[in-house]
């Protein structure tokens, strides 16, 4: 049939319709692809019980080394870091009801942490609008809110952000651990830009490493010659539930969106706002302190947290040198630019920036 249609067809025509016939496929499997990672991402978050939870090693590390580089800035986490800011954007505006967007909300427990604090200190002159892609966590959010009390603050609405068009503007826009997540980065950045209050914060905290999660060259060494003193017992990937003698440096996008665009998020937010607060963390040290390796390792252990201990001290030196990248960001955004922006040392957005893609 194929040969019997190409001999009708005159020749000059074969060549763009050979172009055209390819522009289909790659239209249809871009279309394929993209919808094969929703449904991914879909049963990978409504199966997980508590997309939140840490190891302990974590919160060893985070106490000891997170915590007193962040007091400084006048609080201890990410969550510290809204409630405060949207406090002050609510008593600056005590006759309007302060509009916050919580976009990749999930099941929101950020964003009603939030609100509690809020309604404690008597603050109520706010309202969140949650968006999520899964419909299923947004139900788990509106049960959660209702059972907190706080659901007359909220609302939830269920679409990809890819497509997200605002209606108004808003005086927050946070993203709590979700960019990493957006395919169509720029498309949200122009979105949230548009939406934002003149004098509005957009406020992130997420991940800024290789996309999929992985390391960089400079970095996957350190990994790999670190992971040649570790006993095998060390070795258990909790998140893929196997074992590994060597290091994989594993793609984490393969089927999803987790990581998808990482990579991407530092040099676009540069270029779409400016930063009030930028403040950077991280690289080597996530591998042996998440979930996938961090269960291995316990804080009561004199050897685990010396490991720890020595690891962070790579980390630091690397990151401070500018050989490392930071694989975290806790930042406040504007659109207008700002006199001055609050940062750790001299870890700039500039500097923290990856502008080469060769190995260190």
């Amino acid at each position: 049939m194929k040969e019997t249609l190409k001999r009708w067809i005159p020749r000059p025509l074969h060549p763009p319709l050979r172009r055209l016939r390819a522009a289909f496929r790659a239209l249809f499997g871009r279309y394929f692809a993209y919808n094969t990672r929703v449904d991914a991402e879909l049963e990978s978050f409504t199966n997980c019980a508590n997309v939140q939870d840490l190891p302990p090693i974590s919160r060893y590390w985070s106490d000891k080394y997170l915590i007193p580089m962040l007091e400084p800035f006048g609080f201890t986490n990410a969550i510290e870091f809204f409630r405060i800011r949207i406090a002050e954007i609510c008593r600056a505006h005590p006759s309007e009801t302060v509009a916050i967007a919580s976009v990749g909300a999930g099941e929101c427990a950020p964003d009603i942490n939030i609100a509690e604090w809020l309604l404690e200190v008597g603050i109520r002159n706010f309202s969140f609008e949650c968006l999520d892609l899964n419909p299923e966590l947004l139900l788990r959010a509106k049960a959660a809110a209702e059972a907190k009390g706080v659901a007359g603050h909220f609302t939830f609405k269920a679409f990809d952000i890819n497509r997200w068009k605002p209606a108004h503007d808003y005086r927050v826009i946070l993203a709590f651990q979700s960019l990493h997540h957006v395919l169509e980065l720029e498309a949200l950045f122009v979105r949230i830009q548009a939406a934002l209050h003149p004098e509005g914060l957009f406020m992130t905290d997420d991940m800024i490493g290789r996309n999929g999660h992985q390391r960089w060259p400079e970095a996957l060494r350190l990994v790999q010659e670190l992971w040649k003193e570790l006993p095998d017992k060390y070795k258990y990937n909790h998140s893929l539930k196997r074992f590994e003698k060597e290091y994989e440096n594993w793609d984490c996008a393969i089927t999803g969106f987790e990581g998808i665009r990482a990579q991407d998020v530092l040099p676009l937010l540069k270029t779409y706002f400016h930063f009030d607060t930028f403040v950077v963390f991280g690289n080597v040290i996530d591998i042996f302190i998440d979930r996938a390796f961090g269960h291995n390792f316990n804080p009561e252990n004199e050897w685990d947290r010396a490991f720890i201990d020595r690891v962070h001290a790579i980390d630091v030196a690397g990151i401070e040198s500018g050989r490392l990248k930071p694989t975290h960001i806790m930042a406040a955004m504007s659109k207008r630019p700002v006199a001055r922006t609050r940062v750790h040392k001299h870890l700039t957005p500039e500097f923290c920036v990856r502008t080469s893609r060769e190995a260190v």
